[in-house]
């Protein structure tokens, strides 16, 4: 009896369970199933048979279902890669089901048994059937699935987003308004849904493709525009296209809300840190743009603290300001706009500071090292036209250095935020920031009066260069000025000004005088006071005894409406009028002295040796012959023979330059003596200490030269001098052939 239940059960089992020879469940009774269950149950064979299903199940996954599934992509490649996946995606599916069928008549069969016994770790035996696809399929890996998958996705992704194409044709089928793809699509990820592997096979997928898609749409949108404000319309975009695409993607998932969540979050983060890095890769040019680039700006501002890219910026800005701005190649006033810009720019993103003071640091060592650093600051000050210094000065806030304390504001305490953490440690308190531009520039060198003296420097170059100076004008800068740097300071302004002024007033004075009417050459003089204006560049040069005479007859006029004092004449500074007249032309020139100089003596002889004039006017040769061929250049003088030099009055069409109009001297140099000048001058007043040493000593050392030098002649002094300075002025002797140096000491020559 017990052998023909046996054999009854297996009868029964290979109906109700036909995948135990290889093939799926046929149609089978309810009745028939109770019956294979009860003796199944009285044999105790529920376990038995379980396994051997289970075995079965295995063996086919790994086997034949797994293997089919892989082999969709090793189609021809001229099928669409939407395709393929559609048709691997169809044939497990289909496997899967026959499969489930399976597993539900063996959920039946456990329940009708009461065996509760957990199939690999789940006690919900579907579950267990997911888990085995699962981990089969992954086990079988092909290296061709990411492309394919990529691929699908990507173009369903291109379905959602048509509004970004101009035509409405389908990028997958390339047909007209088409519904039938996306609606495969959908079908296809309904039934991964369903297998539990949407995730498994597609997150990362998935990730991947949007963070590209999110990229390339940035990088397209915002290219090279800064004057518009993006983050809004991505966040639409985001949600109107990407989530909503998502959501279609997981509408059958039972955890869909927390699928769409994740992803909403991490694509978001993603977006804004996207988003912001390209931001800061264009940060210098949004900078440079200043202020039509304002829109990016407060992009950034709104992202930064959504990011953790703070450092991220400082280190790329700082890289873009080092190879764009700080080098040769640019020119001291654009890396001052550059600055300016960055101020602005920078105090808009960081009211506080922290993030200027760190970027502008080495822009700030930079201009140290650039010896027209000063002067650019003061032009840009004073100029014409629309200029970001100037406006500056405009507002009339005081310039304010190191040692002077900003007062904390109290009236804004609730808004109040501590300085951030991420930038590095500041140098400057918080108290002595000042955010105004022109205080930034003047703390690059720490002294109001190297700014001061510069447009001291300035302002005298402008009196004496130009008679027709706009006095006015100038008095309305010092007067701005005055708000910036405190009256004490631009005292000596004011004399230079005021002297303009009593100089027109002396000179039609004195030529009112009957003793000093009817001159041949009429003059008009500037008399400055010499304390008062910054030391002139000294060179020699003899006027033309007509000239002297001139000025000796002034000098009588004037110390007789000013008693004690007396003129002492710059001969090389001013400008001189002429008018030449020529057998063919006219010429009107402005010219400076030692080019009149030069026509009045060849007017009294037509021919002059470089060396005679040289004597005459007792300026050097070289020098002469660089004056000499501004007339040369003109036609008017030629060089017969070597260093001789002949007045052609006569000349051919082709040289003759524009006539009767005044032709400005080509040569516009500084009347004032250069830095390099007065430090040299101040210097000269420890040459007798330097001379009396070594006639005592024989030789001394550059070392010891400048030891003694700060024991016995700096003491008291306020010049002070270091030692590569001290070797640039005894070198300069030794040019001069007063100093000897020869294995590294210095003597007297003999």
């Amino acid at each position: 009896m017990q052998e023909v239940d046996v054999q009854d059960a297996w009868i029964f089992i290979n109906k109700i369970f036909p995948i135990l020879n290889s093939s799926y469940p046929t149609v089978y009774t309810k009745e028939e199933f109770y019956k294979a269950a009860k003796i199944i149950k009285e044999l105790n064979l529920t376990c038995f048979v379980q396994d051997m299903v289970i075995l079965k199940i295995e063996t086919s996954l790994r086997k034949s279902i797994i293997p089919k599934f892989w082999s969709h992509f090793k189609s021809p490649e001229n099928i669409k890669p939407f395709y393929k996946f559609l048709k691997a995606i169809d044939s497990l599916y289909e496997d899967y089901s026959k499969l489930l069928e399976v597993i539900n008549a063996l959920d039946m069969l456990r329940n009708i048994n009461n065996f509760d016994k957990p199939i690999m770790g789940e006690m919900n035996i579907k579950n267990s059937l997911k888990l085995m696809l699962k981990s089969t399929m992954f086990s079988q890996h092909h290296t061709s699935y990411d492309k394919v998958i990529s691929y699908f996705y990507e173009e369903a992704l291109l379905l959602e987003d048509m509004d970004s194409f101009s035509s409405k044709q389908c990028p997958i089928c390339s047909l007209l308004d088409c519904s039938n793809c996306e609606t495969l699509f959908l079908k296809a990820n309904g039934k991964l849904i369903e297998m539990s592997l949407l995730g498994p096979l597609t997150d990362q997928a998935l990730t991947d493709l949007i963070y590209y898609y999110i990229n390339m749409h940035i990088q397209k949108t915002c290219k090279d525009n800064f004057d518009t404000s993006y983050i809004e319309s991505f966040e639409k975009w985001l949600d109107r296209v990407i989530i909503t695409w998502l959501k279609k993607i997981y509408c059958h998932s039972e955890v869909s809300d927390r699928s769409i969540a994740d992803f909403d979050k991490k694509l978001r983060n993603y977006l804004y840190n996207t988003y912001t890095k390209i931001r800061i890769n264009q940060l210098f040019n949004i900078i440079i743009e200043y202020p039509d680039s304002l829109a990016a700006l407060e992009d950034i501002k709104i992202c930064l603290p959504k990011t953790d890219l703070k450092q991220y910026l400082i280190k790329k800005l700082q890289q873009a300001v080092e190879t764009r701005l700080l080098h040769l190649g640019v020119s001291t006033s654009d890396v001052l706009t550059a600055y300016v810009a960055a101020i602005r720019s920078l105090r808009f993103l960081d009211p506080s500071g922290l993030l200027l003071e760190v970027i502008t640091q080495p822009i700030h060592q930079y201009l140290r090292s650039r010896e027209d650093t000063v002067r650019c600051v003061v032009s840009s000050l004073t100029e014409e036209g629309p200029n970001d210094l100037a406006e500056e000065l405009v507002r009339g806030e005081t310039v304010l250095c190191d040692e002077n304390t900003i007062q904390d504001s109290d009236e804004n305490w609730e808004t109040w935020t501590p300085e951030s953490s991420d930038h590095q440690p500041s140098k400057i308190p918080a108290t002595k920031r000042s955010s105004d531009i022109i205080s930034m520039l003047v703390n690059v060198y720490g002294s109001k009066e190297l700014f001061v003296n510069e447009y001291r420097t300035l302002l005298a170059d402008r009196l004496l260069c130009q008679y027709s100076c706009d006095t006015e004008k100038e008095i309305r800068y010092l007067e701005l000025l005055k708000l910036r740097f405190g009256d004490s300071q631009l005292h000596y302004c004011e004399v230079m000004l005021k002297d303009i002024v009593d100089s027109k007033r002396i000179n039609q004075h004195i030529k009112q005088d009957p003793n000093y009417k009817n001159q041949e050459i009429p003059i008009s003089t500037m008399i400055v006071s010499a304390q008062f204006w910054p030391p002139f560049k000294e060179e020699k040069l003899e006027l033309h005894p007509k000239l002297l005479t001139q000025f000796e007859s002034f000098t009588k006029g004037f110390e007789t409406l000013k008693g004690s004092r007396t003129l002492c004449w710059k001969n090389h500074l001013g400008i001189v009028d002429l008018e030449i007249e020529l057998s063919s032309r006219t010429l009107s020139l402005s010219v400076s002295p030692v080019h009149a100089t030069i026509m009045m003596h060849f007017q009294d002889s037509n021919r002059w040796t470089l060396n005679d004039l040289s004597k005459t006017m007792q300026v050097p040769p070289t020098v002469l012959r660089r004056k000499i061929g501004f007339w040369q250049s003109h036609g008017l003088l030629v060089e017969n023979e070597q260093d001789i030099f002949l007045l052609k009055e006569e000349t051919s069409e082709d040289n003759i330059v524009q006539d009767n109009i005044i032709i400005e001297d080509y040569e516009s140099e500084s009347a004032m003596a250069s830095a390099q000048d007065q430090r040299d001058e101040e210097l000269q007043t420890f040459w007798s200490y330097i001379v009396g040493m070594l006639m005592n000593l024989d030789t001394l050392s550059l070392e010891r030269i400048h030891q003694m030098l700060k024991m016995f002649a700096l003491q008291g002094s306020s010049v002070e001098y270091n030692i590569h300075e001290l070797k640039i002025f005894l070198d300069k002797k030794v040019r001069e052939h007063q100093l000897i140096h020869s294995n590294g000491l210095y003597k007297l020559p003999k």
